[in-house]
Parts: C-alpha cells; structure tokens; sequence
C-alpha cells in the first residue's frame, strides 16, 4: 500500500474552515442524506411512526416510474429524493431528482454517455451506489470508459466538476457509495488494475490525497466512524483489514485476515470494528480498534453482500442464503439463528428495536433485536425483485422496487408511511 498527499493537503490541514465547503451534517432530523443514513451504520431516527404492519396496499403513499436500471438505494435531504440509474440501451448513467412529498420527477441530470464495461455480473448493473449530499452539492461514483469517476452537481442538477480518479477494470460490477467527510469527499475504487483510495477536494474535485491498493477487486465503500476515540476510515477487504486518518490518508494500523473481495461496510461498537466478505473464503470477524490489529474473534458464516448491523452490545446480520444472526460482540458467541427466507442484497435497517429488510423477492421482513430469542414480528410483499436497501426517515419508506408484467421488468421508487386522517 502506497501513500501520496497532493500540494493542496498542505493549505487544508493548515486549517480548513467547514463554512467555504458547505455542512457534511446539514441535513435535517428526518434526512437520509448517505448510504447508510445519517450516522453511517444503518441505524434510522428510533422515534419516528412507522406503520406496524407494513402493508404496500394500504401504506403506499406514492410510487413513481424509476427509468433505466439500478440497485443504487435512495438518499433524501430536504424536500428532494435522489438516486442514481443506468439505461443500457442509450448508454447513459443518470441522477435523477423526485419531489418528496409527490413523488413527482424534478430534474434528471446524465452523467456519462456510452463506454459502458463491456461484461458486469449478472446480478449487477451500472448504477449500484447511493449519492451522497452535504447540504449545497450532491457527489455520484461511476465506472465509465476504463475508468472510476467522481461527479459533483449542485442542487439544481447542474455539474460543478467530474474527476477521473484511476484506471478501473470491471470483475463484478461498481457499488462503492462515496461518503462526505468535512472538506473531503472520500472515494473507494478497489479492482484489478490500478485500485485507490482517495480524498477529494468538496469545491474543485482535486485529488488531497490517495492511497494505492493492491490490483485485487473489492467492493466495500469508505465509511468514517468515531471509534477508540478518534474518527478511522476503515476499509476491509484486499486481504486487509486497514484504517486511515480520513482527512490525510495516512495509515493508522492494519490487520491481516479480511479475504479478497468485501461489499459490506464495517460497523462499530466504538471498541472494535466488524467485518464481513465472501470470496475466496467467508467470515465474519471482530478486529481491535485500538492500533493493535489484534482479531478478537471470528466465524465462517457468509455474510457476503448485506451490511451488518451494532446494537446494544450485539452485532446483527442478515446472510446472503436467508438466515439472520445475532452475535455477542465482545466474546462473538452465537446468541440466535433464525430462518427468513430467500437471497438478499439489500441490507437490513434498524429503527428502534426492529431490524427491517427485503429479500431479492420483494419478501419484506421485520424481525426483533431481542438477543434471547429470534422472532419474526410482520411480513409483507413489496414488488417482485429488490436488490436496493430500503431508507427509513420521517416517518416513510422509500425503497426502489422492480416489477414485472410479463417479461417486462420496470422499475420503481414508493413511498409507503400511514395515509393522513380525513
């Protein structure tokens, strides 16, 4: 692993004023302005009033035709919803802005045009990662003609600057979601030819720093968490386990023991960081955050493509292959195994003491955090096929859907909450 600061650190680290940069934290209460959520971990505001039994039919507020193909999930801030999409017959990948209240498009902005990788997994598609917003820019991640690239635009859908960050040779397919980070956007691209980890200037798209990875595909995105008492920029994956001073790129520690290739992003009980991945080999494992690197337990179950959940001294999971987890995150003893059903992508959201998730299927799931025992407490359909994860704030849930009619797959976005009493 190479590391490299551009001249600019230096005038940054002097002293950034966050003012010039716009709020990494503007977003308001009932925002879900990243991948992730608010805080980075898949928790949403526990105090929000949800329907108990979630039901498509009678709690759809809205839904809007979704254009194109993605697996990206929504983000929303302020009065807008944004999410990106690809459309392979014109070549083109999109950010596309709703009205939140109506669902109504607002603005659709392309991005690239043509130089599509040639091959992706077949359960991908080009538009895989969540935008990211700080409250004046919005920041979207493509590979596009060999390349990954950072995009920003400004709130009217207008673009403020597009870096090409490194060479990109496509194994699966793209889904590292970019994060904000105060005056830097923080931007992975692992793969096989010339992988990177950067930190963008917010105003130019000026690369500050950029750390070099081994030509190995990966897949998680960068993830910034207050952990041991400090914020770490933890990435997995590579055969590593790293973290880094998000602001300077700078090494932190490393541990050696994550596989080759990773999707999940990490999560944190503050004292150790938990990780997951799926080839060569699968895990999960709990590593020390305090510089040691020591791994202070670790399993083989697979969980491969849905992040995992920290809560209340427990570490959550849903598996690939349908099973939910509940670990002790101290000693990683098993306190429970339960049976949903069916493969998942999308990963699971915790609001209060209830964990949501939806399979592939459209089989949604609301299952107990109670670590004595696993219950599944409602069960509902939500479309034929999901593979984004669901966005719970403000009292709705926003989850991008595809149906079928037919051998047609059109795809959707919905809003589903209690309707307002006449």
């Amino acid at each position: 692993m190479k590391f490299s600061t551009f001249p600019c650190a230096v005038a940054l680290m002097a002293g950034t004023i966050l003012s010039c940069y716009g709020n990494p934290d503007a977003a308001g209460k009932n925002d879900w302005p990243a991948w992730r959520g608010p805080n980075r971990n898949g928790h949403a505001d526990p105090l929000q009033e949800l329907p108990v039994a979630l039901n498509p039919a009678k709690h759809t507020l809205w839904e809007v035709p979704v254009p194109g193909r993605g697996h990206g999930s929504p983000i929303v801030a302020g009065e807008r919803i944004y999410l990106v999409t690809a459309d392979e017959g014109k070549q083109t990948q999109s950010l596309l802005a709703y009205d939140r209240g109506t669902g109504d498009p607002a603005w659709t902005t392309v991005i690239h045009s043509g130089n599509f990788p040639e091959r992706i997994n077949r359960k991908a598609t080009h538009a895989n990662n969540s935008p990211a917003h700080d409250g004046e820019k919005l920041y979207v991640t493509f590979v596009n003609d060999g390349a990954a690239c950072a995009t920003a635009l400004n709130l009217k859908g207008e673009k403020v600057w597009t870096t090409r960050l490194t060479d990109y040779t496509v194994h699966q397919g793209y889904g590292a979601s970019p994060m904000v980070y105060r005056s830097l956007l923080l931007v992975c691209a692992d793969n096989k030819k010339a992988g990177g980890i950067f930190g963008l200037d917010r105003r130019t798209g000026e690369v500050v720093w950029k750390v070099d990875r081994p030509q190995i595909p990966n897949y998680t995105p960068p993830i910034v968490q207050k952990i041991d008492g400090r914020d770490q920029l933890v990435i997995s994956g590579c055969e590593k386990v790293i973290s880094l001073d998000p602001m300077t790129g700078k090494l932190l520690w490393e541990a050696k023991g994550s596989t080759q290739e990773t999707v999940t992003s990490p999560v944190t009980d503050g004292e150790r960081i938990f990780i997951s991945g799926g080839w060569p080999k699968n895990h999960v494992q709990a590593v020390e955050a305090n510089g040691s690197g020591k791994v202070v337990w670790r399993n083989i179950s697979r969980v491969y493509v849905p992040s995992m959940l920290v809560t209340k001294g427990h570490l959550y999971a849903v598996m690939d292959g349908g099973a939910a987890m509940c670990w002790d995150c101290r000693t990683g003893q098993r306190k429970w195994k339960g049976v949903l059903g069916g493969t998942f992508s999308s990963s699971p959201v915790l609001v209060g003491d209830e964990i949501h998730v939806i399979n592939e299927n459209g089989d949604y799931f609301k299952f107990n955090t109670d670590p004595g025992k696993f219950e599944i407490l409602h069960k509902a359909k939500i479309g034929d096929q999901v593979f984004a994860t669901p966005v719970f704030c403000g009292d709705r849930v926003y989850v991008r859907i595809a149906t079928f009619e037919g051998d047609e797959r059109k795809e959707k976005l919905l809003c589903l909450g209690e309707r307002p009493r006449d």
